[in-house]
């Protein structure tokens, strides 16, 4: 099917088709990532120096509760999406969203921060979620990996603006309430963007339907979701290749996210300089995926999705090695570069291989997997940074990721559609 085939009631798929609304939604998924970025340098100090939390299990409670609900709230919104259509379901996460930072300016114990942080959790599943997807429905299936790579540039772009923000805030005014400020902004403008100027693309979903023939993909359109869930996770090797990178992917996240302040902390850097450092990593992965999603849509999905594990798993490594702000900066660049070579084209892969019946669905399910990775990462890294120490605990994670990259290697088939060449003819169902 031609990428930008029009129909009798104007729908058109394609990104220069559709630049307006598309545009927007990357500017709507900014404000998703300044969300989380408020928290990305402050929140782990701030267990510390507010709360009195010394043990890492214990800090690293507000990641693990985020990721739980953030998972469960994916597998949700695409079956909902699908159900009620996309733009409920964006402004719904929102609603859900607006009152996170003033629960962690307000909070006076450690469970409030964990109540934000299971908002939060539902405001990112619910929006992020819609904004992949939408863009998924807008543009067809060839320009997939420049949407997806726009997408969450836009996205993490926003956390490394956000969190060099609120550390230069937190270094000049103090942990709280300041640097949360800009959450109540993000919320404020992310809300109204929604309810006034986004429109719903259930359309396209059902033109791109009408136009694929059955010779399009041997995966059938009729499934329960039962079958969708177990197609995702452990059947189908390209989606279940991608659900499980995309679980560590997220579990070094979690790792960089709740230790690595910690880590910059005890080599003596500022709170300045740990929200530079803790800025380097998402920016250099946001801006990346500019380049790295239409760089899969011209040579295929798998070979960024292993040399991008692997990359990461050698600057995880490194971190755990070098000291001193210099060392850990390009530590963190390599990191990002990494990340940006896995993260767009994950979700292109899920994009490529579902069928546009139930894609939400499936990126619902590949979201829940990926996303409990911050959770997994969360535990598994503080038990063992308090068993053994954070090296130790950064050096599991490094290997985890190494192995994760092997078995996309090993299991997973380019899905690209322009090459299919490594596809197999028959799959389950």
């Amino acid at each position: 099917m031609a990428g930008t085939q029009g129909t009798q009631d104007g729908i058109r798929l394609g990104l220069k088709e559709n630049a307006a609304q598309f545009s927007l939604l990357v500017a709507v998924n900014a404000l998703v990532g300044g969300m989380i970025g408020q928290e990305r340098t402050v929140l782990p100090l701030l267990a510390e120096q507010d709360f009195g939390l010394t043990a890492f299990t214990a800090t690293l409670t507000f990641i693990a509760a985020f990721g739980i609900v953030k998972a469960a709230t994916n597998l949700f919104a695409g079956t909902l999406s699908d159900r009620y259509g996309r733009k409920p379901v964006l402004v719904a996460g929102w609603i859900i969203g607006a009152p996170v930072p003033l629960l962690l300016i307000w909070a006076p114990t450690w469970g409030w921060v964990i109540v934000a942080n299971v908002l939060l959790g539902i405001n990112q599943g619910l929006t992020w979620s819609t904004t992949v997807v939408m863009k998924i429905d807008l543009v067809g299936a060839q320009r997939r990996g420049l949407a997806m790579g726009l997408n969450e540039a836009a996205g993490y772009g926003a956390v490394a603006v956000t969190a060099v923000a609120t550390g230069y805030i937190a270094d000049r005014w103090g942990l709280r309430p300041e640097p949360f400020l800009l959450g109540l902004a993000y919320a404020a403008v992310g809300l109204g963007l929604s309810v006034l100027f986004v429109r719903e693309t259930h359309g396209h979903v059902r033109h791109e339907a009408a136009g694929r023939s059955p010779n399009d993909d041997d995966l059938r359109h009729d499934l329960t979701d039962l079958e969708i869930f177990t197609l995702t996770s452990f059947r189908e090797k390209a989606l279940s290749a991608s659900s499980q990178a995309g679980l560590v992917n997220n579990l070094n996240d979690g790792l960089a996210w709740g230790l690595f302040p910690i880590l910059f902390a005890a080599g003596g850097l500022s709170v300045g300089r740990i929200g530079m450092l803790a800025a380097i990593y998402p920016a250099v992965w946001g801006l990346g995926q500019l380049y790295t999603g239409g760089l899969s849509d011209r040579i295929g999905r798998k070979p960024l999705i292993v040399g991008g594990m692997l990359t990461q798993a050698a600057a995880i490594a490194w971190m755990a090695a070098a000291a001193g702000l210099w060392p850990w900066a390009a530590g963190a660049a390599v990191l990002g570069a990494g990340t940006a070579m896995v993260y767009p084209t994950l979700l292109a892969a899920i994009g490529d291989v579902a069928h546009p019946v139930w894609r939400a669905r499936s990126v619902g399910v590949y979201r829940l997997w990926r996303d409990a990775g911050f959770a997994v990462g969360a535990l598994f890294a503080g038990l063992l940074a308090d068993l053994f120490s954070i090296e130790a605990a950064i050096y599991a994670v490094a290997a985890l990721t190494a192995l994760s990259g092997l078995v996309v290697l090993a299991r997973m088939y380019e899905t690209h559609p322009v090459d299919r060449r490594a596809r197999p003819t028959a799959r389950h169902h």
